[in-house]
């Protein structure tokens, strides 16, 4: 069973959509979700995934359902939200998690690759917040959580999602303003680098380069998809009934790191992985 520091039916009565649903950080908050009482929905475009991670939810008893859309196509996603909210009634709270991007200099990026990581990682998550605020929010009030990332300090190789996370945060503010008024949060999470499945999708020089990721982190190790996912758990819930238009970071500290300094090697900073079925990357030595 998941392993959460929150207690439990802390999302009793309450339906959570999570994009990007099938792997990784979504996954692992569908779960920690639904162990705490949320009835899930998970979204994404391959629906074998999704049925995957949704007997694994009720394996261990919780309560889920599955959407297969792409997240960039407008009417593939007003239609699936009216059929969710036709089924459930009201969306209490979305975690905008779905995004992709390749690793590559900006000089060779084109304009079509790099418009397609910006409606993946930016437009796609607008997309989706507009239809469940329209469709349930406006009405019924709730909490919006949208994946950034750390780009604080530029993001080399990655210049189109670098761009892309930085609008999401901008969004978040604007959105938790003119939403407000309806009784709805929206706030964002920004990780640094994550020990994810998503790791291992990368090839070449970049993921050659992912083990000394830890050595730029002031912490000294990579994050865990547990530790995305509470911070996601809390914004949803109550606690943070007045938190809005924030971005909460969980990086490390990597931010901080001095390019003009080294950093000592540190192993005190401890993971917390309450995720029962966390695998570790093969790029980081996992099976």
């Amino acid at each position: 069973m998941y392993r959460s520091v929150f207690k439990p039916a802390l999302f009793e009565g309450r339906t959570i959509l999570v994009t990007g649903g099938g792997s990784g950080i979504g996954r692992c908050t569908a779960h920690e979700l639904a162990s705490l009482g949320a009835h899930l929905i998970i979204a994404g475009r391959r629906i074998e995934k999704l049925e995957t991670v949704k007997a694994e939810i009720e394996t261990a008893g919780g309560s889920c359902e599955t959407h297969a859309f792409d997240i960039r196509e407008e009417a593939q996603v007003k239609d699936a939200v009216a059929k969710m909210v036709a089924k459930n009634a009201r969306i209490d709270g979305l975690f905008n998690n779905a995004g992709g991007q390749f690793p590559a200099a900006a000089e060779k990026i084109s304009a079509k690759g790099f418009d397609a990581v910006v409606r993946n990682n930016l437009t796609g998550g607008f997309i989706v917040s507009r239809e469940v605020y329209t469709q349930s929010m406006h009405q019924h009030g709730g909490a919006i959580v949208n994946m950034a990332a750390d780009f604080r300090n530029g993001m080399p190789d990655m210049v189109h999602t670098g761009a892309a996370r930085a609008g999401m945060v901008n969004m978040t503010m604007t959105l938790a303003y003119e939403w407000a008024v309806s009784g709805v949060r929206v706030n964002a999470v920004s990780p640094g680098w994550v020990a994810s499945s998503g790791m291992d999708t990368y090839t070449g020089d970049f993921k050659a380069r992912i083990p000394a990721f830890k050595n730029a982190v002031p912490l000294g190790r990579l994050g865990t998809e547990s530790e995305i996912s509470a911070a996601v758990c809390f914004l949803l819930s109550d606690a943070a009934a007045y938190i809005t238009g924030a971005e909460l970071r969980i990086d490390g500290g990597a931010p901080l790191a001095n390019r003009s300094f080294d950093l000592p090697a540190s192993d005190k900073s401890k993971p917390f992985d309450g995720f029962h079925l966390a695998a570790t990357p093969k790029i980081l030595g996992g099976s």
